[in-house]
C-alpha cells in the first residue's frame, strides 16, 4: 500500500552514535544536552529566537494558550485544520469562534475575522494550512487594532518562508509540529517560538511543572518537555532535511503540472515559499472524490480527506453559524502520496486515476 505519508527515516548509524552518547550519559529527559543542541541548531536554521522544543504539536498549542492566561475568554480560529488546532483551544478552558475560510487558499479568510471580535475576544489562532502562508498583514493589522494576541499554528510550515523571513517568525506565538509524518521528524515533537523575551523566559518554567529553581514551585506548569531520543532523532533529521525537501519539491512540481487541468489546486501566497508536505486536490463534487478514491484504493494507493470533518462541526463545539466554505471543502477535497522516496509509477497511476476520474 501507497500511503498519504510515509515516516523519513535518517542515518542509522548516526542515530546510534546519538543513542550511545544518551547511554554513556545516563540523561534520557529534563532539558539534556541533546535538546538543548537541538534548540540551538533549529534557532539558527530556521533564523528564529527564543524557541523551546516540546513533546508534541498538541502540547505545544495547549502551552500557547495556557501561557495566556486568558481562561473563559474567546479565540477565533479556523474551521478548516486538524482537529487539534481547535481541541487545544477548549482543553485550555477557552471557546473556539469560528471564522470561514477562503475557498481558494483554504486558509482563514481576513474578512471573516473582525466581526467576530468582542470584549470576551483574547487572540486569533490562525492556521498556515498545507503550509500554505495566512494574509499576514490583514491579520496582524486587525491583532494590533483590537489589542489581541495572534498564535499562528504553522504545522505543516518546517520548509516556508514569508518575505524573506521563516515563517515562525510572524505572531505573537508560532508552534510548529514535529510528528513523524512531517518533513522534518523527532519522533514525537514540536517547537514554540515566542516573540517576546519575559514571556518566553516564562515558558521555559511553565514546560518544567513551574519550577523554577530547586524546591521552589513559582507558578502551575505542566510537563511538555522533549525527551533524549527525540532530539537525537531531530538532530540527525536536520542534517537531511534540506535533501528531503528537494525531492519532495520535485514530486510536488510534477503533480502541478500534471494536475492543474483536472482538479482545483489550493492558491499559494505570492509573498512565500511554497511548503512540500501535503498536496491537496479538491473535486468538483462530493461524489467525483469519492469515485476517485475508490479507484485509488483499488491501486492499493490510499489518498486522504483532510480536513474532515470540518472543525465547527465537532460535538464538543457549540458554533452559531455554519461555516459553508469549510464544510463543502473538506467534503470533496483529498490528499494524494508524495514523500521523498514515493515511486514515479505510483504518481503516475495517481494522475492517470485523476484524469479518468473527473
Amino acid at each position: 500500500m501507497t500511503y498519504v505519508t510515509k515516516i523519513y527515516m535518517p542515518n542509522r548509524e548516526k542515530f546510534k552514535t546519538y543513542i550511545d552518547s544518551i547511554y554513556e550519559s545516563g540523561w534520557l529527559t529534563n532539558n539534556g544536552p541533546l535538546v538543548q543542541k537541538l534548540e540551538k541548531k533549529l534557532e539558527t536554521y530556521l533564523g528564529v529566537k527564543n524557541l523551546l522544543c516540546l513533546s508534541n504539536g498538541t502540547d505545544a498549542l495547549q502551552f500557547a494558550y495556557r501561557l495566556l492566561e486568558e481562561e473563559g475568554k474567546e479565540v477565533i480560529t479556523t474551521p478548516f485544520s486538524f482537529v487539534s488546532t481547535t481541541s487545544a483551544i477548549v482543553a485550555e478552558r477557552l471557546k473556539s469562534i469560528f471564522a470561514d475560510i477562503d475557498k481558494e487558499s483554504y486558509n482563514i479568510d481576513p474578512t471573516n475575522i473582525e466581526g467576530l471580535i468582542t470584549k470576551n475576544t483574547c487572540a486569533i489562532a490562525p492556521c498556515h494550512v498545507f503550509g500554505n502562508a495566512c494574509e499576514i498583514e490583514e491579520i496582524d493589522k486587525i491583532a494590533k487594532k483590537h489589542n489581541l494576541k495572534v498564535i499562528y499554528d504553522a504545522s505543516h510550515a518546517f520548509d516556508v518562508k514569508y518575505k524573506g523571513k521563516h515563517i515562525l517568525n510572524y505572531g505573537d506565538i508560532s508552534i510548529i509540529s514535529f510528528h513523524a509524518t512531517k518533513i522534518f521528524h523527532t519522533i514525537e515533537g514540536a517547537a514554540i517560538v515566542i516573540k517576546d523575551d519575559a514571556l518566553y523566559e516564562k515558558a521555559k518554567i511553565v514546560r518544567n511543572y513551574g519550577i523554577d529553581a530547586p524546591d521552589s514551585v513559582a507558578m502551575l506548569g505542566i510537563n511538555a518537555k522533549m525527551n533524549e531520543i527525540q532530539a537525537a532523532m531531530g538532530l540527525c533529521m536536520l542534517d537531511e532535511v534540506d535533501k528531503i525537501s528537494k525531492e519532495r519539491k520535485e514530486s510536488h512540481q510534477f503533480y502541478t503540472k500534471s494536475l492543474n487541468r483536472y482538479v482545483q489546486l489550493q492558491k499559494k501566497n505570492p509573498n512565500s515559499t511554497q511548503s512540500y508536505s501535503y498536496f491537496p486536490v479538491a473535486f468538483k463534487s462530493e461524489d467525483e472524490m469519492k469515485k476517485v478514491k475508490e479507484s485509488l484504493r483499488k491501486e492499493n494507493i490510499v489518498a486522504r480527506q483532510y480536513f474532515k470533518p470540518s472543525l465547527d462541526t465537532l460535538p464538543y463545539i457549540e458554533s452559531k453559524e455554519i461555516m459553508h466554505n469549510s464544510r463543502d471543502l473538506s467534503n470533496r477535497i483529498l490528499v494524494i502520496p508524495m514523500h521523498s522516496n514515493i515511486e514515479f509509477k505510483v504518481s503516475e497511476i495517481i494522475i492517470k486515476t485523476l484524469e479518468k476520474g473527473v
